[in-house]
């Protein structure tokens, strides 16, 4: 049986080569993917189930889940997260009371695709000169340590951490310890296994909570980032204002934001189509301006440091949608996997219906760049005004109070 499974794992890793492969050799990479997916079929019958559930870095294709979600239940979840949203243009989640419950079910839905098709990095990078796609993400999670000062013996809070992938980055490259909160326990529990699977379960510290409502005292972190999540809050300026609650007086708080940029024209139909596929498409309830990401700050207390697209910041770098446009042969190879192994019931009913979503707005999120009408990546950064005679708690319910008026 060890011998199958060898066979099975090299079958996947053939598919994972060929997919790779397929921007330059189409056809070519399409037979290899199909014969890897013949194999992998044959040898996964005979593996024994207790030899099925080993630790990897990515779920195989034939682990593909709904993460918490039972896997009877996958297709109607997906059905009702898709009728939650609006019909009409930019109408977004129609009830934002149900945000929260709405994003946990996204991400149970979507996680194991992530990890299976992109990578344990849930976010968009510029392609650095002379770098890999990898080493550009590494970059570009890099770059917040460097904004906070983090370093050993400080604490800082991940909001939004998702399985962990910066997290570690982050946690390796400053030998500072991250906390990260996410509202999804599947997601957890993928970080964990990464974490000690690295050596690194010292240094990151998952937490499952809602990050409107936190479970960590006042002051509690030296400084905080967000990496494309906060656009899942159903009022921006909540979350930040709950940020600022758990910060350290002096602490700086850096946020990648998802927002519509100045090019944005409301009464263009198609930059209207393209921001609501985007929304629909990555569990937010609607898309901010960097405006307004500006002014949440601002309400929620903090002092704006700097505010700057990186998208379009550096005149050398690649578009962060590059990834994308290069992989849309693997979308589509993808695809055609999924929808034979759903065929077969080798997965659950409704995944297919979830990865065609994910593929369909790859394309929304590619002209959403080339328009120019949308950034993955607007760098925020906000630092908590240090104590005068006031206790930080008060400042913090003042901008919660802000918060919960505004919008």
């Amino acid at each position: 049986m060890d011998q199958v499974g060898r066979l099975s794992r090299s079958a996947q890793d053939a598919f994972d080569r060929a997919s790779d492969y397929c921007k330059d050799k189409p056809a070519t990479a399409a037979a290899i993917a199909v014969a890897a997916l013949s194999v992998s079929c044959a040898a996964w019958t005979l593996i024994p189930s207790s030899n099925k559930k080993q630790y990897r870095r990515k779920p195989g294709t034939f682990e593909l889940s709904g993460g918490n979600i039972s896997s009877k239940e996958i297709k109607t979840e997906f059905e009702g997260y898709s009728k939650s949203y609006g019909t009409e243009a930019g109408a977004g989640i129609t009830d934002r009371s149900n945000t929260s419950e709405l994003v946990d079910k996204f991400y149970s839905l979507v996680t194991d695709i992530y990890e299976w098709g992109w990578g344990q990095s849930f976010h968009f990078s510029p392609l650095l000169p002379g770098k890999s796609v990898r080493e550009s993400e590494a970059a570009h999670e890099a770059r917040l340590a460097a904004i906070l000062g983090l370093r050993p013996g400080k604490n800082v809070l991940d909001v939004g951490c998702g399985v962990g992938g910066p997290m570690r980055t982050i946690a390796s490259t400053s030998g500072g310890i991250v906390t990260g909160i996410t509202i999804n326990d599947y997601q957890v529990s993928r970080a964990e296994m990464h974490n000690a699977n690295l050596g690194l379960q010292d240094l990151c510290r998952p937490t499952q909570g809602d990050f409107l409502h936190m479970p960590f005292q006042d002051c509690s972190f030296d400084g905080a980032y967000a990496i494309e999540a906060t656009c899942h809050a159903a009022k921006l300026s909540e979350v930040y204002a709950e940020i600022y609650r758990v910060l350290k007086p002096g602490a700086i708080f850096a946020s990648y934001e998802w927002v519509s940029t100045a090019k944005y024209n409301a009464s263009n139909k198609d930059h209207v189509r393209i921001i609501d596929e985007i929304n629909f498409g990555n569990g937010l309830p609607e898309m901010r301006t960097y405006k307004q990401a500006e002014e949440a700050g601002c309400i929620a207390g903090f002092e704006m440091l700097e505010s700057i697209d990186l998208a379009t910041a550096s005149p050398v770098a690649g578009p962060w949608y590059g990834r994308l446009q290069r992989s849309r042969m693997q979308h589509h190879i993808n695809q055609a996997i999924v929808s034979t192994t759903s065929f077969l019931h080798l997965c659950p009913a409704g995944v297919k219906e979830v990865h065609h979503m994910l593929v369909n707005v790859a394309k929304s999120l590619v002209d959403g760049g080339e328009h120019g009408v949308f950034s993955p990546m607007h760098l925020l950064v906000f630092k908590k005004p240090t104590e005068n005679g006031q206790k930080a708690g008060e400042k913090a319910s003042e901008g919660a109070q802000k918060a919960a008026s505004s919008n």
